[in-house]
């Protein structure tokens, strides 16, 4: 059935850099109807019922307790809640299938497999099959009797991912491709029964294609023995003559790139959800820990410096999930303007809505699972010496963390991503961010703008320093384009400087998220807002900032020298001067309102 047509607001990727948002732009995960909270309750009743009681069996890799973990997921509708409806599936927003993501995230090892065969797994059939694809692969993808695999890793090309050496090469007759080659590190290899492949046809030309367990001349290598998620499933494939039909090609034969590289977006977003659920997880049980935990006569929970650890870690795990959230409305909104009678409607949710804001989803990828590591990290000293035994849960934790920073494209690429991009888009004008930063050069040569010091307002301040921010990436960005211009095309040549800035578009992007959030929280009247996620959202915001400062002046000082950089570094004083707040009484403040709340509200 067609919606209902209305004009609806789209909010461009990347506009977070150049334009303040309207509070009804911006979706926040308190936000979510009775019918949307209970989709996130199933998951949650799913884990505590019937994966938290074989947790020990999964990280055994014992046999089929994973598959039948999967297949009654399906059977609950979990594993369809990106599918469309004609085909088995929930089809519900992006949203909801963050917050499923985020709801299975305290076994990492089956949240590993959950996501691969939910997200990499289905998703390319979804977006870019043929109609006979989806109505044979999608149904038994809903339901678990089919388990999907991603195979794009090979030993020569990891972030180089096109620069594959398998082969695809068509027989005589035109009715089969024939695949050589080995996929590394491909989760749910040794129980999946359908792989997404990339191979390059006649040696050139980089292609997918939708191979089945039982095709002729694929094989399994053993399970990787690896540091962490030791529960989820890595082999090899192994191509050797692997017969492929023709009907078999996913998309069009050359175009695998653009299936490649678009999915990834989705499993970066998709990543994000569930390890900021993870961090969340971690720290509830550590504060509980802390809490039992007596030194010295009390509580360790009480002590500053552990409050310290709590409070950090809580505050970046706001800011990651506000983020996430946001950006699942952005894509929401972008998905409902597109005719759901379009015959091309699938693919262009791919390549247009999702792809739209595939900074957002780098963005989210790194500061998500980097926000995850600091707070297991910080996990494991709370719990001091058992943190490093197997006899708690912190160890694995920490272990577990360790490859989201490698998944779905290295945080090192996805800071490339994120700076290259930006600064792309600035060229062609698509965000006048060069505008931005000659309106900021303008102003920093004239008469300084004193501001409203006297604005009381809430979070007044923490509002004030989004703006800052804001131009400290424009005067990072504009010199970069003044100093380099078609220079930074090479990226290889300038791929740290990327990353800096990407550092500094980042942290815009979580303070702006937070103080969001919080802004609306407190539009809508929600408990604690005065106190909790005011605190949390002003202890992020000062951290930041005093960050962006050191990582701006590391910046300018690589791209000019002598009178230039002695002015940059003066507009950079300027633009990041604020009064800080008092950071260890936010922090004392956040650590005891979590020690004395069940429910966090994060």
């Amino acid at each position: 059935m067609a919606t209902e047509e209305k004009e609806m607001k789209v909010t461009r990727g990347c506009n977070f850099l150049v334009d303040e948002a309207s509070l009804d732009d911006v979706f926040i995960p308190e936000e979510f109807d009775e019918e949307q909270q209970m989709v996130g309750q199933l998951a949650r009743d799913f884990y505590d019922g019937s994966v938290a009681p074989v947790n020990d069996e999964i990280e055994a890799l014992a046999d089929g307790v994973t598959v039948n973990l999967l297949k009654e997921a399906g059977e609950l509708g979990l594993l369809s809640v990106d599918l469309p409806e004609r085909f088995g599936g929930f089809a519900q927003t992006k949203a909801v299938s963050m917050l499923v993501a985020e709801s299975l995230c305290k076994n990492a090892s089956f949240n590993t497999a959950f996501s691969c065969h939910t997200g990499i797994g289905s998703l390319p059939i979804v977006y870019f099959g043929t109609e006979e694809q989806k109505q044979k692969f999608l149904p038994g993808l809903a339901t678990g009797e089919i388990i999907g695999a991603y195979a794009l890793t090979e030993a020569g090309s990891g972030s180089d991912a096109l620069a594959a050496r398998t082969t695809a090469v068509l027989n005589d007759e035109g009715t089969e491709y024939v695949l050589n080659g080995e996929k590394l590190f491909i989760t749910n290899g040794n129980f999946a029964d359908l792989f997404i492949v990339f191979a390059k046809v006649d040696g050139e030309q980089f292609t997918a294609f939708i191979i089945e367990k039982n095709n002729e001349g694929l094989s399994l290598g053993a399970e990787e023995k690896k540091m962490g998620i030791k529960g989820s499933s890595t082999t090899s494939v192994i191509l050797q003559d692997a017969k492929v039909p023709v009907e078999n090609v996913l998309g069009e034969i050359g175009n695998g790139a653009r299936i490649a590289f678009n999915i990834l977006n989705v499993g970066r977003f998709k990543l994000a959800a569930a390890v900021t659920g993870g961090g969340i997880a971690a720290m509830k049980e550590t504060v509980e820990y802390a809490k039992g935990r007596q030194q010295f006569g009390r509580p360790i929970a009480e002590f500053g410096m552990v409050q310290h650890k709590i409070a950090e870690s809580l505050s970046r795990l706001y800011a990651a999930r506000s983020a996430i959230y946001r950006t699942a409305g952005y894509i929401d909104q972008n998905i409902a303007t597109i005719d759901v009678t379009d015959p091309e409607r699938d693919s262009k949710v791919i390549d247009s809505a999702i792809r739209e804001y595939m900074v957002e989803c780098s963005i989210l990828k790194v500061f998500c699972s980097e926000a995850l590591d600091y707070t297991v990290d910080e996990v494991v000293q709370i719990y001091g010496g058992y943190g490093y035994t197997q006899e708690y849960g912190a160890e694995r934790y920490y272990r577990d963390s360790r490859i989201n920073r490698i998944f779905e494209g290295t945080n090192e690429i996805n800071r490339i991503v994120v700076g290259g991009e930006v600064m792309k888009r600035a060229a062609k004008n698509s965000i006048p961010l060069f505008a931005r930063a000659k309106a900021l050069l303008d102003e920093l040569t004239g008469f300084p703008d004193l501001g409203d010091d006297d604005d009381t307002s809430f979070l007044a301040n923490e509002r004030k320093l989004v703006n800052q921010a804001r131009k400290i990436v424009y005067l990072a960005a504009g010199t970069m384009g003044q100093t380099l211009g078609m220079k930074l095309q090479d990226v290889w040549g300038h791929e740290e400087l990327l990353g800096l800035l990407a550092d500094l578009i980042m942290e815009t992007y979580a303070m702006d998220s937070a103080v969001l959030r919080t802004m609306k929280l407190k539009e809508r009247g929600a408990p604690d807002v005065d106190t909790f996620h005011s605190a949390l959202t002003r202890l992020y915001c000062n951290e930041a900032m005093a960050r962006m400062e050191i990582t701006a002046r590391t910046l300018l000082s690589a791209i000019v020298e002598g009178d230039d950089l002695s002015m940059a570094l003066s507009g950079l004083r300027r633009t990041a001067k604020y009064a800080p707040a008092n950071t260890v009484a936010l922090r004392r403040e956040i650590a005891e309102y979590a020690a004395s709340h069940d429910d966090w509200g994060l």
